[in-house]
């Protein structure tokens, strides 16, 4: 379906026509009439699928369409980061070429004292679209710089990330301050239970739309190492030991993890960053712009850039511990084979985690290549996943407790 097929405004279509968008992806087809008709909208769709577009036209074309107030706040963006928000905003910029009549600013943390003063006055002139991280936000209600009392949409960004890193008691409050009769739309890699909680707090009667996680690319040589948890480290330096790597992004689910591995490269000798939310804004900002010009040979981070960031040349990912799911293995790994290069990935999988990883080669629909271990690490476990309960209650029973460890209920998807 292209772009000309639907209603659209003519100052969209000819800022699309400028940059030779012409065919609409599977969430934009499916989002953007929704939008238009002023349906709430729970779009279910992972990082790269033009999710940015399939928001921001609809709005763009109803607000440039007038009958909102020229001197209040029409449209909120959430983002959990500075990065995706510096990315909306330069989408904004494309998309409203044409746009006269319709404003806006990026809000987010890390700047000096004459940014936070422009984003100031452009909160209280009313800027047609505001793009902010919550936490930046706040500052600005807590002090009476912003009105949201008049704002027609309101868009939760990679919803899943911002809970992931604290923000549900700020999201919460931010919306607390917008008319109920907003339309909302929400978007989110994952629809696990606490964002569909979410959801059925923010949204009336959405339209659902969930867009099946691709799969990895076929040029990343997917492997893993099958080891005890005290054996990841040695794993780690015998692969810098006997290869001279570089473009590496080594992944954790835990920022304590991150730091230990990041000191163990850093006595190695290994020139790597580390990035993880104990960093400030400037701080991660310096990591990844060190890193994106090749002054970093190694990044060590949480999930925290697994999303979202645009490194063309990134030629490993190690998965120091298993993603939660297969759509957090996708986006990690997904880092690597870009732009038509070729990409490694490598995961380490601990005895408790083997369960874990076989549901993602279920996802996949093949087996990952197991390597052999390295002799001076020693020999790890055989690979036999066991069921999440079998597990728990071996584990419980080694050390004397009885009873299983709570289970979290699996989430079906309502059709």
């Amino acid at each position: 379906m292209t772009f000309e097929e639907t209603y659209l405004n003519d100052n969209i279509l000819d800022a699309l026509y400028d940059m030779h968008f012409e065919q609409m992806t599977p969430i934009q087809e499916r989002c953007i009439p929704q939008i238009l008709d002023q349906h709430d909208v729970m779009g279910v769709a992972q990082t790269g699928t033009g999710k940015t577009a399939a928001y921001l036209l609809p709005i763009l074309s109803m607000l440039d369409d007038g009958g909102y107030p020229n001197d209040a706040i029409n449209c909120l963006i959430m983002a959990p980061t500075r990065e995706l928000a510096q990315q909306i905003d330069q989408a904004m910029q494309g998309f409203g070429y044409y746009l006269e009549d319709v404003s806006s600013v990026a809000v987010y943390g890390g700047n000096d004292g004459n940014r936070y003063d422009q984003e100031q006055r452009s909160l209280r002139m009313g800027a047609d679209v505001v793009i902010a991280t919550p936490g930046r936000l706040l500052s600005h209600i807590k002090v009476g710089n912003v009105d949201l009392s008049r704002v027609s949409f309101f868009v939760l960004d990679e919803a899943d990330r911002m809970l992931d890193m604290g923000f549900s008691d700020d999201i919460m409050q931010i919306a607390s301050h917008l008319p109920k009769n907003r339309q909302t739309v929400m978007f989110s890699a994952t629809m696990p239970e606490k964002i569909q909680q979410l959801a059925k707090s923010m949204l009336y009667h959405p339209v659902m739309v969930k867009i099946a996680v691709s799969r990895p690319a076929e040029k990343i040589q997917q492997s893993a190492y099958i080891c005890y948890e005290m054996q990841k480290q040695g794993i780690i330096k015998h692969l810098f030991a006997t290869n001279q790597l570089q473009r590496v992004i080594i992944f954790s689910g835990k920022k304590d993890k991150v730091k230990d591995i990041y000191r163990e490269l850093k006595h190695m000798k290994i020139n790597c960053a580390q990035m993880h939310s104990d960093l400030t804004q400037q701080e991660r900002d310096e990591v990844m712009l060190s890193f994106k010009a090749g002054q970093v040979d190694v990044l060590v981070a949480t999930d925290i850039v697994s999303r979202g960031i645009d490194i063309d040349d990134i030629r490993m990912v190690i998965n120091y511990d298993v993603p939660h799911d297969a759509e957090d293995y996708v986006h990690r790994i997904g880092r690597t084979a870009r732009a038509d290069r070729d990409g490694v990935a490598i995961t380490f999988v601990s005895e408790k985690e083997q369960f874990a990883f076989r549901q993602i080669e279920k996802f996949l629909g093949k087996e990952i290549t197991k390597n052999n271990m390295p002799d001076t690490v020693g020999e790890g476990p055989a690979y036999e996943p066991k069921s999440r309960t079998a597990h728990a209650s071996r584990y419980c029973h080694r050390r004397g407790r009885g009873g299983k460890r709570g289970q979290k209920g699996n989430f079906k998807e309502k059709r």
